[in-house]
């Protein structure tokens, strides 16, 4: 590769292997010999935090891009929604009645990426949290139609591993959750949101938000569950108190199946909402 004219320098990771095999001495032992980007200690300290920032958002970044993946549909959803076949294990009865959520998601997914796979997998690829619940069920539909599916897991205090459905090429890892949402949004022309938790919460808030305040442009974004997200949520008194426009209520489309979400999306007139 060295006589490669678009590289005409030593590449850095031959250096990083010479840098192993030096001679071992008091100076080649101290921290300040080592290579800057090998040193994980370096990395981490406090004022490099804007450069592990950059990297976080840079590295899922170019993977997608050498992958062609142009487009997504995001999929927000409760980690503790079990499966049908797994509802007698619920935390609670309630839990246990969100689970057809989970075969509406699978279902969902399935259909959105026979879709994508017309499209040689590069628009409508589905993008998920990485970790179980709903988030399974969006892979999971992905895998089944044979199509590949984004995870952008995130460290928790609890272990939380990728679910085996994630396209293995595709699934990544957070530290910040600022760039992990970024990652959700960057490429999504439409969001799904099924029952769940805070995180679920904060991720459709701050997508609603950028949505309302056009610092995104206006896409599908649909709610599975009226009456779940129409009994947390009081949408009416919101807008009877003023704190949100009227108009802000037409951005969001309440379903409860799978075909239902497609329609929406079907129905949607990309070219002309901005």
């Amino acid at each position: 590769m060295k006589d490669d004219p678009t590289h005409p320098f030593r590449r850095s990771h031959e250096d990083a292997k010479t840098a192993k095999s030096i001679p071992d001495t008091p100076q080649t032992r101290a921290p300040a010999y080592r290579l800057a980007y090998t040193d994980v200690d370096f990395m981490m300290r406090e004022e490099l935090r804007p450069v592990r920032l950059q990297l976080e958002l840079l590295k899922p970044q170019l993977i997608m891009d050498e992958r062609g993946i142009e487009s997504t549909i995001v999929m927000f959803g409760g980690a503790r929604i079990p499966a049908p076949a797994n509802k007698d294990s619920a935390k609670t009865p309630y839990l246990a009645e969100l689970s057809h959520y989970y075969e509406e998601a699978r279902l969902f997914a399935k259909a959105m990426t026979q879709r994508s796979m017309q499209e040689y997998g590069r628009e409508f690829v589905i993008c998920t949290g990485g970790g179980p619940g709903v988030m399974e069920a969006g892979n999971r539909g992905a895998h089944e139609a044979g199509g590949q599916s984004i995870g952008l897991n995130i460290v928790l205090p609890h272990e939380q591993a990728p679910n085996e459905f994630v396209t293995p090429d595709l699934s990544f890892n957070f530290h910040y959750f600022a760039i992990r949402k970024m990652h959700f949004l960057m490429r999504a022309k439409a969001i799904c949101v099924f029952p769940g938790g805070f995180g679920t919460l904060d991720e459709m808030f701050e997508a609603l938000t950028l949505i309302q305040t056009k610092r995104m442009a206006k896409i599908p974004f649909i709610l599975f569950g009226r009456d779940f997200w129409c009994e947390i949520i009081n949408w009416e008194r919101l807008k009877e108190a003023g704190t949100i426009s009227p108009e802000d209520l037409d951005l969001v489309s309440f379903v409860e199946t799978a075909e239902e979400a497609v329609a929406v999306i079907d129905g949607w007139d990309y070219e002309n909402c901005s």
